[in-house]
């Protein structure tokens, strides 16, 4: 079967800025002036690639709050959109939300492209979407203070196609995790 092999994970974003060493004039120091109350919103990532290694592919939403079993149905519809109904085997951790009720009874009427398999527990190391949040958070959203979240989701969207449109990107986080075509 000619499946792809497909990623999954959540990660959250918010206004409280991810704090990088950066660089300032002799005597100046940098100062991040972040709001008091601040938002969060979460974003799933599905982190695809081919069964010969040749191509891939990345799908990434947002939801507000958390992300439960109805949002992660409402992802997995979304991307069963985007790679337009082929063959998926999909790698995801033990996330509550992945082995609930509800998302069983949705998995088991998806079988005609999705194939489930879960990672091992604490093993967040062989998930190669980790790497990508990290990519993520110590480039674009590295000290980067905002007071509207609409404009960190922005900032997040810009720097995921970033990594959307690089492809060796993606076959570096599969390095990363131990894990070859």
């Amino acid at each position: 079967m000619k499946a792809w092999i497909c990623f999954q994970d959540e990660s959250g974003i918010s206004q409280r800025p991810f704090v990088q060493r950066t660089w300032a004039p002799r005597g100046q120091t940098p100062v991040l002036r972040a709001p008091c109350s601040w938002k969060r919103i979460s974003v799933s990532a599905a982190l695809a690639y081919r069964w010969d290694g040749k191509r891939t592919s990345l799908y990434f939403d947002f939801t507000p709050g958390s992300y439960d079993a109805n949002s992660l149905i409402a992802f997995l519809t979304k991307l069963h959109r985007h790679r337009r109904g082929r063959k998926t085997i999909l790698i995801w951790d033990g996330l509550p939300a992945h082995k609930s009720r509800l998302m069983q009874s949705y998995l088991a009427t998806q079988r005609h492209w999705l194939i489930v398999e879960r990672l091992p527990a604490y093993a967040p190391d062989l998930n190669p979407v980790e790497p990508l949040w990290g990519n993520l958070k110590r480039k674009e959203l590295a000290n980067f203070c905002h007071e509207e979240l609409r404009e960190t989701v922005r900032i997040a969207k810009r720097g995921l196609q970033r990594i959307q449109h690089h492809r060796s990107l993606a076959n570096a986080f599969l390095k990363h995790a131990k894990l070859f075509f």
